[in-house]
């Protein structure tokens, strides 16, 4: 029980919510989570650590990046919430900015 309580939390967090909108698009590297959503690394590394702890993201380092992504291979749970996530998530106007400004990154130079 403690296990599905802990993963309903860690998506009651709109900032963790605006970080899962941008990861369904692309794998992201922290400085680009940054850049996007325009808070500081701390409180983006402090919703991350959440989120995988939750088992909605997974991390890979290169080099001194870290970059973050959602798992191909999820529980049950997450498989269920994904496509409602996917469905809902880009409809709300703070994800609709994320994703432009993401689109905008990517166009420039990205994490250096």
């Amino acid at each position: 029980m403690n296990a599905i309580a802990s993963l309903f939390q860690s998506v009651a967090d709109e900032t963790r919510l605006r970080i899962l909108a941008l990861l369904m698009e692309e794998e992201l590297c922290v400085c680009d989570l940054i850049e996007v959503l325009q808070l500081p690394q701390s409180t983006i590394s402090r919703h991350l650590a959440h989120l995988k702890n939750a088992g909605w993201v997974k991390d890979r380092r290169d080099g001194v990046w870290i970059y973050y992504a959602i798992p191909r291979n999820v529980g049950k749970i997450h498989q269920f919430l994904l496509p409602v996530l996917r469905t809902f998530l880009p409809d709300m106007d703070v994800a609709r900015k994320d994703l432009e400004r993401l689109r905008a990154l990517s166009k420039g130079s990205g994490c250096a």
